[in-house]
């Protein structure tokens, strides 16, 4: 082989192997400082940034330590990134006034850098119903568009791609319950906020999600009218009526107004009616004892007809009302003898 050749052979050598060195390079994701003024929220993000004790948290753990895990986010056409991972992050960033923060840019298709985006903000603990809701449902929709299939020589496991059973799989959670979640986001905004709030049960709020705009908004007024929560059968019911297309205000408000079986079972006084009896101090069961035991010493003019601990010092058939007058009587007698004796 001639030296021209050996050079020739040499130098291909070279720019084979550098070239594949660089790709490796490039290939290989670094850390950049990215001005936190070029990041952006995801599309459609559905979970909150609130400054809340956990961002006054984060903001603290920054301005001592900076900003220890990177961002993840994409190229944005129009210029500046998408973050897809490190929202939280960002904000509170902005807020201790850094400049620039550590971002891993990745170039990822809209459902990748979905399904990414809701992987990594599903770690968190508290996370709301609505915003579990949307995330789930952006997953499933991008991963029903990649049309991923888990199995594909099975004859025995059918061949349709059920995404919501995958992102269930992913959470370690049953497929009924993704879908009990994505049930929620049908739900009218007040609504959904209800259900943020603990106003509202899920199972309740499932069934209310298969009514229309229209019919929610009728259920809103009846609630309202009673300040009654619905319960499951109730929700059943208002659920029945919409399907056959007899749902209104007043229908809606004739279920809320009904008493509820676990109420049967209870007597409720108002917080306000007792407080004036009682030191601000006082407990519930504090003040329950003194009720009953107040009771007690009268129940001999009483019949004894149930177990709960009220209804059992007053005859069958006595309304919430009727007991709470009773109850405020012998309150009201009982705390003019204490006065009494404190006067003397």
């Amino acid at each position: 082989m001639s030296k021209s050749s050996l050079n020739v052979l040499l130098k291909g050598a070279d720019d084979i192997f550098s070239t594949e060195e660089s790709r490796q390079e490039q290939q290989r994701e670094q850390v950049q400082q990215i001005l936190v003024e070029e990041l952006f929220p995801f599309k459609d993000h559905p979970f909150r940034v609130q400054d809340d004790e956990e961002m006054e948290n984060a903001v603290k753990s920054i301005s001592q330590y900076g900003v220890l895990t990177p961002l993840i986010a994409r190229p944005r056409p129009e210029g500046g990134y998408e973050i897809i991972s490190g929202h939280r992050r960002q904000h509170a960033a902005q807020l201790t006034g850094l400049e620039t923060v550590p971002v891993i840019v990745r170039d990822m298709s809209d459902d990748a850098a979905t399904i990414l985006m809701v992987d990594s903000n599903l770690q968190r603990e508290n996370i709301l119903p609505s915003e579990r809701a949307f995330a789930y449902k952006m997953k499933m929709e991008a991963m029903k568009r990649q049309g991923i299939r888990t199995d594909l020589t099975s004859p025995q496991i059918a061949a349709k791609f059920r995404s919501d059973d995958a992102v269930a799989k992913a959470q370690g959670i049953s497929g009924d319950t993704v879908r009990r979640f994505i049930r929620l986001t049908y739900l009218v905004p007040q609504l959904l906020n209800m259900v943020d709030q603990k106003m509202i049960s899920m199972s309740p709020a499932v069934e209310l999600s298969y009514l229309n705009e229209e019919q929610q908004n009728a259920f809103i007024e009846a609630m309202d009218a009673t300040q009654n929560a619905p319960s499951f059968s109730q929700a059943k019911k208002l659920r029945k009526l919409a399907e056959e297309g007899h749902l209104s205000s007043d229908s809606a408000y004739v279920i809320m107004n009904e008493v509820k079986k676990d109420e049967l079972d209870k007597v409720v006084i108002k917080n306000d009616t007792l407080r004036k009896y009682f030191p601000e101090s006082s407990t519930p069961r504090e003040m329950q004892e003194q009720i009953v035991g107040l009771l007690e010493k009268n129940k001999s003019t009483q019949l004894v007809f149930a177990n709960d601990a009220l209804k059992k010092y007053f005859p069958k058939g006595y309304t919430s009302e009727q007991m709470e007058n009773i109850v405020v009587r012998l309150l009201t007698q009982w705390q003019k003898k204490h006065q009494h004796s404190e006067e003397r």
